[in-house]
C-alpha cells in the first residue's frame, strides 16, 4: 500500500498532467480560431502558409504513438499501399478514437482504395469531431460528385468555400456544378 505522501504526489502529478493537457487543447483551439479567422479573409495572400499551419495542428494528437501511426499510414498511402495504410490508420483510431485526423486520413485511404461507403463513414466521424475540417468536406464533395449527386456535391463544396475561400479547385468545382445544375453564383 502506498504511503499518504506517495498518494498525494500521484494526485498532484495527475492533476498537473490533466491541467497541462487541458491548457494545451485550449491553446490549440485558440490558435486554430485565429488561423481560421485569417483564412476567412478573401484578400489573404499567404493562405497556403495558414492552411499548412492548420494541417500541422490537426496532425498532432498529443500522443507519440498516435502521431507515429498517422505518419506510417500517410507513408503507406504515398507508396500506394492502401491495405497497409488502412491497417496503420485503423490502429491509430483504436489508440486515439477522439483524434479527428486519424479518421480523415483513413477516409482518404478508403477513397483511394475505391471504398466510398467506408470513406463516407470516416468523413462523418471526422466532421463530428472537427466540423471545420475543410479536407473532410472536400472529400465528401468529391464522393458526391463521383456518385452523380451533383446537388449535394455543390452543397459540400460551398461549405468548404465558406471555411476556406482560397482553394482554386473548389471554386472551379463550384462553377462547373452550378453550370451543370443551371444555377448561378450569388
Amino acid at each position: 500500500m502506498r504511503s499518504i505522501r506517495t498518494q498525494i504526489k500521484y494526485a498532484v502529478a495527475t492533476l498537473l498532467v490533466a491541467v497541462g493537457f487541458s491548457t494545451m487543447v485550449l491553446a490549440g483551439e485558440e490558435q486554430l480560431d485565429a488561423l481560421f479567422d485569417r483564412l476567412a479573409d478573401p484578400e489573404l495572400a499567404n493562405w497556403q502558409q495558414v492552411e499548412n499551419e492548420i494541417w500541422g495542428i490537426w496532425s498532432k494528437s498529443g500522443s507519440d504513438t498516435a502521431d507515429l501511426l498517422l505518419e506510417r499510414g500517410r507513408q503507406a498511402m504515398a507508396a500506394g499501399d492502401m491495405p497497409a495504410a488502412i491497417d496503420h490508420l485503423s490502429a491509430l483510431i483504436d489508440h486515439a478514437p477522439q483524434f479527428a485526423e486519424g479518421y480523415n486520413a483513413r477516409a482518404t485511404a478508403y477513397f483511394q482504395a475505391g471504398l466510398l461507403g467506408l470513406s463516407m463513414r470516416d468523413i462523418e466521424a471526422t466532421l463530428a469531431l472537427n466540423p471545420r475540417h475543410f479536407g473532410a468536406l472536400s472529400g465528401l464533395a468529391m464522393i458526391f460528385e463521383q456518385v452523380g449527386d451533383e446537388a449535394r456535391a455543390l452543397d459540400a463544396y460551398r461549405m468548404v468555400n465558406a471555411i476556406h475561400p482560397h482553394r482554386p479547385n473548389v471554386k472551379d468545382a463550384m462553377k462547373r456544378l452550378e453550370a451543370g445544375l443551371g444555377e448561378t453564383a450569388l
